[in-house]
């Protein structure tokens, strides 16, 4: 499985993923966090369109997740479409930059998010086939931890350039968040290295459709996964609920950036404890985790405790993302690993889309903690479920 072991017994391939992983991370995260404010007090945006805008742009990355991974196996290679992907969502900075109407932002998510549903599943297939079976958890989390660090960096690029150039400077950050993207897509062009010959898999079962060729395990573990995400609303509304407990303009990077700090300091932690203990327990334990979180996202009216969920929130992103992926590859067979990754991709993002109209209704229309109350069920159940039936002799992995 593993094609060298150069550095902390990861391949070169897990290696250059995160770095490339880390840069565009920290393109998006310069962006991401300053999105809702630029939409609602530039542009004039109300909450429900920026629910719809998010909504509408991640549905359309998890679409293309699908078709990515399905053609990735049906070729047998992945950095053409990994490198395509990274290059797609790099266009999109500019015109963030130059936008002047509400459908312009959208657009520009549009074109970042669908360069991100193209290199996902190819580049997961790659850090899977890169890896041995008993090291996934590390390598998927080592993965996550090296994208969350650029998470963290962004947005204290964001903090600084804001105290820098004042708080309407959002465009100016736009057109510098160009760089690292475009330093994403040099490392992938001359880092990334196709498998070997022998670790390229077929298209799976002979070319049957993808749903039919997964294991009934496989099946339930996506459809709960899409069924937690169908609660899981834009995080943008996390950001409008901090603003709302009087978090500053220019502080609002600086919550997210502690939310991210949090996330990549306990990705590679959690993805170790999954291979030693259990991947399915450490999930188990992040569904939890979140539904507590969004009761209390529901209920906080101070600053203090806000920033004391976020840091939770970045918790329960490490202990989930990387280890609900090395999950999944381990109750896949190899012939379908990309295939796998997109259609997990696909459910769980075509249910954000839903996530984050409800979300934004229940916001206007009933309250903004209805909005969290709404999550906090949503997990509750994904986590009942999770234990009911994951929890067998085939699944301990």
């Amino acid at each position: 499985m593993e094609q060298d072991r150069p550095l902390w017994g990861f391949s070169s391939n897990v290696l250059v993923a995160g770095l490339v992983s880390l840069l565009m991370d920290i393109s998006s995260e310069m962006i991401y966090p300053l999105v809702p404010l630029f939409l609602s007090t530039v542009l004039g945006v109300n909450v429900t369109v920026i629910g719809l805008i998010e909504g509408v742009a991640e549905a359309v990355a998890s679409l293309l997740k699908g078709v990515s991974g399905r053609l990735s196996d049906h070729l047998g290679r992945r950095k053409g479409l990994m490198l395509a992907g990274y290059a797609i969502s790099s266009l999109s900075r500019p015109l963030m930059a130059t936008a002047v109407l509400w459908q312009q932002v959208l657009a520009a998510r549009l074109i970042d998010r669908l360069g991100k549903g193209v290199r996902t599943a190819p580049r997961d297939a790659i850090i899977a086939e890169s890896t041995a079976p008993t090291h996934l958890g590390r390598a998927f989390s080592l993965h996550r931890a090296m994208d969350t660090a650029g998470a963290v960096l962004g947005p204290g690029l964001a903090i600084w350039l804001l105290s820098r150039l004042g708080n309407n400077a959002y465009q100016t950050v736009f057109w510098l968040a160009t760089l690292p993207a475009l330093g994403a897509v040099v490392v992938v062009a001359v880092g990334i290295s196709e498998p070997r010959p022998g670790q390229q898999r077929p298209a799976p079962s002979g070319g049957r459709p993808a749903w039919a060729a997964f294991s009934w395990r496989t099946k339930l573990f996506i459809a709960i996964a899409a069924l937690f995400a169908f609660g899981n609303s834009s995080d943008a509304f996390l950001i409008l609920r901090a603003r709302q407990a009087g978090v500053g303009a220019v502080a609002i990077p600086a919550v997210y950036l502690v939310f991210n700090l949090v996330y990549s300091l306990s990705a590679f932690p959690a993805g170790w404890a999954a291979d030693r203990l259990g991947k399915r327990r450490v999930i188990l334990l992040g569904f939890l985790l979140f539904a507590g979180l969004y009761w209390g996202f529901a209920r906080v009216s101070s600053r203090g405790g806000l920033w004391g969920l976020f840091a939770l929130y970045g918790l329960f992103m490490g202990l989930t993302e990387g280890v609900q992926k090395a999950f999944l590859a381990a109750i896949t067979t190899p012939s379908g690993k990309a295939t796998a990754f997109g259609v997990y991709a696909t459910a769980t993002g075509l249910a954000t889309l839903p996530a984050s109209l409800i979300g934004g209704w229940l916001w206007e229309h009933v309250s903004p903690a209805a909005t969290f109350y709404f999550g906090a069920g949503t997990a509750s159940l994904a986590a009942l479920l999770f234990a009911t039936f994951m929890f067998d002799d085939l699944a301990k992995r």
